[in-house]
């Protein structure tokens, strides 16, 4: 998988991808957002991964939006105003859909954030399944500083994550979130020391992760996504049809035996999509 922004490698059963823009401070321009997208759909076509870790490469996660090359994120601005807004409403749908696949990817995605996670990165890790954190790092809706309504996740996910009055002080302030209050309110797993403390846990979580059956886990993580965006009741329907689907395949006997022998068992990949797209 090659990149231009991003670094991408596969050990075993784990991704890691890293921003790659360490000069920029990982500042995100239109074809990072891209990339990630791309990146992500691979990773989740890709049946031999069953987790992975993402983080920024250099001294920040990330410093969010690349302000310098903005206007080619947003997209042209001349012609019909009606045309302009069209295009720029179809422009913001794409940006979204990009830290969407990580929502969508079908394996959990840990987010290993040090230094800064500013703006978009917050949009990007409150996309991600389990956050973690040096015990310097910072966090920022950054776009009511800069005159923008955050429009990429963070108002839509973040509510799911921290106390909805604590995502619109942020948002509405553009306020430092430190890591031991992110870590007090749950928007943060685990923390560590330092860099290589914090990418050693990540990578702890994410074995233990995949030693499990990647047919439940994926499952899990698809409950757990449709539970967010549903009701109750819904939810209790939608794992019921999963499970009278899933349930009965070899990787329930083979996580059975394994419990009652206290023996470790490994589990077959997951299938690739046939589909050419």
């Amino acid at each position: 998988m090659n990149f231009e922004t991003l670094d991408v490698t596969i050990d075993g059963h784990i991704a890691h991808v890293a921003f790659n823009r360490p000069e920029k401070l990982n500042a995100m321009n239109g074809t990072m957002f891209g990339e990630i997208g791309r990146a992500f759909r691979e990773l989740d076509e890709n049946p031999s991964v069953r987790a992975v870790i993402l983080s920024g490469n250099g001294k920040h996660f990330t410093a969010g939006l690349d302000l310098k090359e903005s206007g080619a994120v947003l997209g042209a601005t001349e012609g019909d105003p009606a045309r302009i807004r069209e295009k720029l409403r179809r422009h913001i749908l794409w940006l979204q859909d990009c830290f969407t696949a990580i929502d969508n990817c079908r394996v959990p995605v840990i987010a290993a954030v040090h230094g800064a996670c500013i703006g978009a990165g917050v949009d990007v890790i409150t996309a991600c399944d389990i956050r973690l954190a040096v015990e310097d790092a910072f966090f920022t809706i950054q776009e009511i500083n800069v005159g923008i309504v955050a429009d990429v996740g963070t108002l839509q996910r973040a509510p799911h994550v921290l106390p909805f009055g604590i995502v619109k002080e942020m948002a509405y302030t553009g306020r430092k979130m430190l890591t031991d209050e992110a870590l007090r309110l749950g928007f943060v797993n685990h923390t560590a020391s330092d860099s290589k403390a914090l990418h050693e846990l990540a990578l702890r979580i994410a074995q233990e992760i995949a030693s499990k059956s990647p047919l439940a886990v994926a499952g899990t993580k698809a409950v757990l996504n449709h539970a967010r965006d549903h009701s109750v009741a819904d939810g209790l329907d939608y794992v019921a049809t999963w499970n009278s689907g899933m349930l009965l395949g070899e990787d329930l006997m083979k996580a059975a035996t394994a419990a009652l022998t206290r023996q470790s068992v490994e589990f077959d990949d997951l299938l690739k999509s046939d589909d050419p797209d």
